[in-house]
C-alpha cells in the first residue's frame, strides 16, 4: 500500500484536486472536511477516497481525527494543510471575530495538524508537509488583513519547522497559489474577472490540477532535498 497522505479541506476546490492527484500518484488519501456532508459524500462516491469530518482549528479534534485516520490507514507520512476560509473586510471595519476566525482556521490549524503528526514523522525519520498558503500572503490583499496575515504566517511557520526537522528526514514546504478557477473564484462577476485576468501575465486563471501537481512533486522522494521553500504558482502575477 502507498504512503498515507492527509489533505485538509480535501473534498472541494483546490483540496479536491490535491486529494485526487495524490491518489493518482499512489498514496492512500484521507480527505478532511469541516461541514458540508453532501459535498463530502459526492466527493467520496466519485473518487473512492475516504473522508473524515473534524474542525482543524480545534487541537483536540485534530488529535482524535488523526488517531482515527492512523487506525484506519496507518501512520500519516504526508500532510497537506489546505483548509482555509476568508472573512473579508477592510481593517477599519473588521471585527475581532472576523480576525480570530480566519487566524484560527487558516494558521492555527497548521500548528494543530503538524503538532499531532510531527512526533511520529520524527520517530520514523520521514515526512512531507506541504502548506497551501496564498499569493496574498506575500503580496497583501485589499480587505484581507486577517487572511494575508494568516497566509504569511504559514510561510514563516513552515521555514521554522523545516529547520527543526530537516535532520529527521522531514521536509516542510509552501505553495502559494494565485487566482485559481475554483467554484468560489468563478462566482466573481465577469467585469471583475476580466480585470483580474488582464493583470495575470499568462492571461488565464490557474487550474486546481496545476496546484495539485506541485503538491505531488513536493511529496515525492524526488523532492527530498527541497525544504523551507515557497513555490509560487500564480501565472507570474507576483514574482520574487
Amino acid at each position: 500500500m502507498g504512503r498515507v497522505a492527509v489533505v485538509t479541506g480535501g473534498t472541494r476546490g483546490i483540496g479536491e484536486a490535491i486529494s485526487m492527484g495524490m491518489q493518482e500518484a499512489g498514496y492512500q488519501v484521507a480527505a478532511v472536511y469541516a461541514g458540508n456532508d453532501v459535498k463530502a459524500k459526492e466527493f467520496s462516491d466519485k473518487t473512492g477516497i475516504g473522508t473524515y469530518k473534524f474542525d482543524v482549528s480545534d487541537f483536540n479534534q485534530c488529535e482524535a481525527g488523526i488517531g482515527q485516520i492512523e487506525n484506519d490507514l496507518g501512520p500519516v507520512e504526508i500532510l497537506v494543510n489546505n483548509a482555509g476560509i476568508t472573512r473579508d473586510a477592510t481593517l477599519h471595519k473588521m471585527t475581532p471575530e472576523q480576525w480570530a476566525e480566519v487566524i484560527q482556521t487558516d494558521l492555527t490549524s497548521c500548528f494543530n495538524m503538524c503538532r499531532v503528526v510531527i512526533e511520529g514523522m520524527r520517530s520514523r525519520t520521514f515526512g512531507r508537509i506541504i502548506n497551501i498558503s496564498s499569493m496574498n500572503g506575500e503580496l497583501g490583499g485589499f480587505g484581507q488583513a486577517n487572511y494575508s496575515a494568516a497566509k504569511a504566517g504559514m510561510i514563516g511557520f513552515s521555514k521554522a519547522v523545516a529547520r527543526e526537522d530537516a535532520s529527521k528526514g522531514i521536509t516542510v514546504n509552501v505553495i502559494t497559489p494565485g487566482f485559481v478557477g475554483t467554484e468560489m473564484v468563478l462566482t466573481i462577476p465577469e467585469k471583475v474577472m476580466n480585470s483580474i485576468v488582464a493583470g495575470i501575465p499568462v492571461k488565464r486563471l490557474g487550474e486546481p490540477s496545476e496546484i495539485a501537481r506541485g503538491v505531488v512533486f513536493l511529496a515525492s522522494d524526488d523532492a527530498g532535498y527541497i525544504t523551507g521553500s515557497t513555490l509560487d504558482i500564480n501565472g507570474g502575477m507576483y514574482m520574487i
